[in-house]
């Protein structure tokens, strides 16, 4: 058995695949004992990456792509999530909400983990034909603080993860009013990227990790949640077990879970928002960044 450690950016529903895949033993299948930790804070991932500790870092994209040709190269090579995990929770309830609205509102968003949520809001935006400096936004605090100043009446409208959105509509603190995963399109959300090249042992293990977490979210979707509900309320301990049938069940038929290849339109599509964010120039193109070996040999998406 070799051993690979993963540290990762958060604990969260929409890395189940890797969950599973520990579970079910399809990593020991593949002969590899996987490890994880969620060092705090989260931008320690690279720390660990660069001292050795960790195999790759499980997060979002845009931290590779901002480092490229300024700082160590990381190198993207399998996506476990292929949509934005988020919800803007909104004061109306769905049926009155639309995007046109939104210019002259406040949007609270959750910015303490990473960048990404301000990113992809602000995508969303502009591909609605809205300027996002017509906009106001609270950003960079936590995701619970920005909850209950909301409830309190702070801004119009809040963006924080699907789970805890659907957990606030339940307590009455606000509506759904746009659940991302179902309405906000693809894009590589969460991505394992390991620093420099790869070498030819290094690459096989990876391509071994792959198969695992192929075949973890090959598990998921051919099993409706309730089938494993105990594993879900042992897993995320702190959450609604129905609520977690309900997100995963929600998951599995949205996109959230399709193959650990990087899909090279939606990688495009997030390129332009990671741009429009500043963090980079311009887009990068795929085969700059992207290591497409440890996937080649999976079947087609």
């Amino acid at each position: 058995m070799q051993k690979f450690h993963v540290s990762a950016t958060g604990h969260s529903v929409n890395y189940l695949p890797e969950y599973v895949a520990n579970w079910q033993g399809f990593f020991a299948d593949q002969g590899l004992t996987v490890s994880v930790t969620v060092p705090k804070p989260w931008d320690l991932v690279l720390d660990e990456l660069g001292s050795g500790q960790a195999d790759a870092v499980l997060g979002g994209i845009w931290v590779p792509s901002m480092h490229l040709g300024r700082s160590a190269r990381y190198t993207p090579f399998a996506q476990v999530a292929a949509r934005a995990p988020l919800a803007i929770v909104g004061r109306e309830t769905a049926d009155d909400f639309e995007w046109a609205k939104l210019p002259g509102k406040v949007i609270s968003m959750k910015g303490s983990n990473g960048a990404s949520v301000g990113l992809f809001i602000k995508l969303l935006l502009r591909e609605n034909g809205i300027d996002p400096t017509s906009v106001g936004f609270v950003q960079d605090l936590d995701g619970l603080m920005l909850s209950r100043l909301f409830v309190g009446g702070m801004g119009d409208y809040l963006v924080i993860d699907y789970p805890s959105a659907l957990a606030l509509e339940a307590s009455g603190g606000g509506h759904v009013v746009a659940p991302l995963p179902i309405t906000g399109g693809n894009v590589p959300w969460s991505v394992y990227y390991s620093e420099g090249e790869s070498d030819a042992e290094r690459l096989d293990i990876q391509k071994r990790f792959v198969l695992a977490l192929e075949h973890g979210m090959n598990w998921i979707l051919e099993r409706e949640a309730e089938r494993y509900r105990d594993f879900l309320a042992a897993t995320f301990p702190h959450a609604d077990p129905d609520l977690l049938v309900g997100v995963v069940d929600t998951y599995r038929a949205n996109g959230m879970w399709t193959t650990p290849r990087i899909d090279e339109t939606a990688y495009d599509r997030w390129q332009r928002g990671i741009a429009d964010g500043h963090l980079i120039e311009a887009p990068i193109g795929y085969r700059d960044i992207i290591d497409p070996r440890p996937t080649s040999t999976l079947a087609p998406a």
